[in-house]
């Protein structure tokens, strides 16, 4: 399949960001630039809703972070759930194939870049050499038990007081078997709202013989705890247990905590840690809109790079509501000459 599977899954992982020269760059908000694309995302699928009815505008989202300087580009399918599209009157055939077509429109968009960088034949990357023999891999997202409910509780961690770890289990299980089998390098569990959800992870992992690896990333409401109020540092030990998870991190959190959360995290995990924070702005869920709060702009944002990167983050990319913008950034101060790339 890819870079990953060549060899065991963590020495691959590894070769891969010693070919990137020490570290990775994460795309970042995909349903707000869908919007900006002139999506209409007002549906409980959300940017699900765009592999039914605008399949070429992921495309073009995917493809407009690769050309910002991408390094691994995260598949819609964070609110693609079985469960969610039979709601919407699929059958459980149709509802398998929008999942793998979120990967395989991801693929789309590595093979034209790849394409493109084999001819440089363009003239809006920094690097056009250094482009030509970036690797790129391709995640399968899965977002929350809660993303799915859609009732805000993907912000909260709280879940009603009947779901267990095997509820989660089987709500997740076929899904992710899907995504396994999709042609992605690797799953990313994102926006892990508690810790229970996390184990049911890593449960899965372990029990379903899934042959891809995986990331687990955390969303947090301060500098130590995730947003249920577990500590990251007992989050981090669930991820660190599962030997097919092989990145540890923190996404869809205010920029502010980043730095204290990967100082936590590297106390429990030798994994490598990926950061990709929101722009600081607050969802409101009752009305399903990001509210101005500590947000900041993309060369606000960008000033916390080095930091990151020193403190032990081997990955960094955005969440919601950062663009290609933000990831062209990031992605140049971490080729400066002025922060030393780790050897691995």
């Amino acid at each position: 399949m890819g870079l990953l599977e060549t060899v065991e899954a963590s020495k691959g992982f590894a070769e891969f960001l010693r070919r990137c020269g020490g570290y990775g760059v994460l795309d970042g908000g995909l349903a707000t630039e869908l919007e900006r694309h002139g999506a209409d995302l007002n549906d409980p699928l959300w940017s699900a809703k765009c592999l039914m009815t605008s399949p070429h505008l992921i495309r073009r989202v995917h493809q407009d972070y690769l050309d910002a300087g991408a390094n691994i580009i995260i598949s819609s399918s964070y609110q693609a759930t079985l469960q969610g599209f039979e709601a919407n009157g699929l059958s459980r055939e149709e509802a398998e194939a929008l999942l793998k077509r979120s990967v395989e429109i991801a693929i789309e968009a590595r093979d034209i870049f790849n394409d493109r960088a084999s001819k440089g034949s363009w003239d809006f990357v920094d690097d056009v050499s250094a482009a030509s023999q970036r690797p790129v891999l391709v995640a399968a997202s899965v977002g929350s038990y809660g993303a799915y409910l859609s009732d805000g509780s993907e912000y909260s961690g709280i879940y009603p007081d009947n779901v267990s770890i095997d509820t989660l289990k089987d709500f997740h299980r076929r899904r992710v078997q899907v995504l396994a089998e999709s042609g992605a390098d690797i799953i990313a569990f994102e926006t892990t709202p508690n810790m229970m959800e996390a184990k049911a992870y890593v449960e899965l992992l372990e029990d379903e013989n899934i042959k891809i690896p995986a990331w687990l990333s955390f969303s947090c409401k301060d500098g130590i705890n995730v947003v249920s109020g577990d500590l990251i540092t007992d989050c981090a030990k669930v991820a660190d247990s599962c030997r097919k998870v092989i990145g540890v991190g923190i996404n869809c959190t205010s920029p502010r905590y980043i730095h204290d959360l990967i100082q936590s995290i590297q106390k429990v995990t030798d994994k490598p840690i990926l950061v990709y924070p929101n722009s600081g702005e607050t969802y409101v869920p009752e009305t399903k809109e990001w509210v101005k709060s500590n947000g900041v702009q993309d060369e606000d944002f960008v000033a916390y790079i080095g930091k990151w990167y020193e403190a032990g983050a081997s990955l960094v990319g955005g969440c919601c509501r950062t663009t290609p913008n933000t990831i062209r950034a990031i992605s140049r101060a971490l080729s400066s000459k002025s922060i030393d790339k780790r050897q691995f």
